[in-house]
């Protein structure tokens, strides 16, 4: 089999995998070097400059000893099988850069007979890399689970950032779907990476030109929508892994049927792209805006709303904490306002000291008014008693959900939608009725 052919194989089995979405890490070239990392540089997106980010992002073997249900390289499934050589890969890699159609690697690989046999194939693709063609480029690269602790420090020594993935939500679903994987196995290298980044920073403050163990990092993936588990289940783990494991991220991928089974979705199930996208929304509260996993969902209700983005339903059902006088009101609570997000609320911070806030001062400081003017009073603007609970909730409704005409949007459409329209109703009609529905059930709680 020639280089192109294991290529186009092993590129396409490795688009499951979510990829690292910001390098992390800023690191100049070096005279006799090649390639230099930026903090700023993304895969497949744009730096501040405009330029177009890339890694080539490939597995270094799709031959696996293991057979998880939900995973396309699964041992039992009949498909082209190829393994790249340490060096082919490494000058693949190589000549991609030069001709600048890559500026990083996103290197993963099936388990190769087992762990450690795979982590050494790794390993032998990363030192070309960086001690034969001196490589400075960003390199993200996937640990393997159950590998030896020698293993993942040796690779965390030549990568920029690393990740593990979590794979399913419960012990219990990675028991029932992938029964050759276990927990200690998996949540073992994420300590080992938690503990060797936390030393390697001591190490730098104490010498200078330490060398650094996966300075952008670690990330983890979780699979959404192969095993019963609720949003709430997984908000309850993703803040547990980012307070216990330091996790710069925790990526969620909607599961897309690839075979039948027992305790897998039926083959024709739409891959759940909203309840990603809603995920996303809330781990972004965990992050950034202060919020508990508690406090976006319960066990009354345990999953996301398809109609509303979390924020906006957190603020929905705690309408006694509103409004308030943003030229006032603490900054932890301004984070907490629909419309309003960090930047606004750093702005509105800082613009407060010196003058008070009227709401076109608020619209150029980047508040989404659309939203925020139901939560909030300033000088000149007592808020929105008087609106109807029909254009309040019009206005918090997530446009995602029934933008029809945007085919890439249409992608999130609500379950509702994808009822009727498997019904045989039109989509535009469909979108129209699923919407009025949302529009009576948003307003009822107003």
């Amino acid at each position: 089999m020639d280089v192109f052919e294991k290529l186009r194989i092993l590129t396409d089995a490795a688009k499951y995998d979510v990829a690292c979405t910001s390098s992390g890490v800023d690191r100049t070239g070096r005279s006799g070097r090649m390639g230099n990392a930026a903090s700023i540089g993304c895969c497949h997106s744009f730096a501040a400059d405009g330029r177009c980010i890339s890694l080539l992002k490939v597995l270094q073997s799709n031959v696996c000893a293991y057979d998880c249900a939900y995973c396309l390289n699964r041992r039992s499934n009949d498909l082209p099988r190829a393994t790249f050589a340490p060096r082919e890969l490494a000058d693949l890699t190589i000549g991609f850069y030069r001709r600048n159609y890559i500026e990083g690697l996103f290197l993963s690989s099936a388990v190769v007979k087992d762990p450690d046999t795979t982590c050494e194939l790794l390993l032998r693709t990363l030192k070309i890399l960086r001690e034969e063609y001196g490589f400075l480029g960003y390199i993200h690269v996937k640990a393997i689970p159950g590998a030896s602790p020698e293993a993942i420090r040796r690779l965390g020594m030549l990568a920029d950032r690393m990740s593990v993935n979590i794979e399913l939500p419960s012990e219990k679903s990675l028991s029932r779907l992938a029964p050759e994987k276990k927990r200690e196995a998996i949540l073992r290298p994420m300590a080992q990476l938690r503990d060797g980044i936390a030393a390697g920073r001591q190490e730098v403050v104490r010498y200078r030109h330490a060398p650094r163990f996966v300075p952008a990092g670690q990330s983890t993936q979780m699979i959404v929508g192969a095993s019963p588990e609720s949003d709430l289940d997984i908000l309850r783990l993703t803040s547990a892994l980012y307070q216990t494991y330091a996790l710069k991220r925790v990526f969620f991928s909607a599961y897309v049927p690839l075979a039948a089974g027992k305790y897998l979705p039926s083959p024709d199930t739409k891959p759940p792209l909203l309840r990603e996208h809603r995920l996303y929304q809330a781990d972004w509260l965990l992050r950034f805006y202060g919020f508990d996993a508690a406090e976006i969902l319960d066990d009354a209700h345990p999953n996301l709303d398809p109609y509303l983005d979390p924020k906006c339903s957190w603020a929905l059902n705690h309408l006694e904490l509103f409004p308030v006088d943003v030229n006032r009101c603490e900054y932890e609570m301004l984070l907490r306002v629909p419309g309003i997000g960090v930047k606004s609320a750093l702005r509105i911070r800082l613009a407060r000291r010196t003058a008070r806030l009227r709401l076109e001062d608020l619209k150029k400081l980047g508040v989404v008014l659309k939203r925020a003017q139901f939560f909030i009073v300033c000088d000149g603007y007592a808020g929105a008693a008087r609106q109807s609970r029909t254009r309040m909730a019009g206005a918090l409704l997530a446009p995602d959900v029934f933008a029809g005409g945007a085919r890439q949007l249409s992608l999130f459409d609500a379950p509702e939608v994808q009822r009727l329209c498997s019904q045989g109703e039109k989509p535009a009609l469909a979108r129209a009725a699923a919407r009025q529905e949302a529009l009576e059930c948003v307003a009822k709680r107003l």
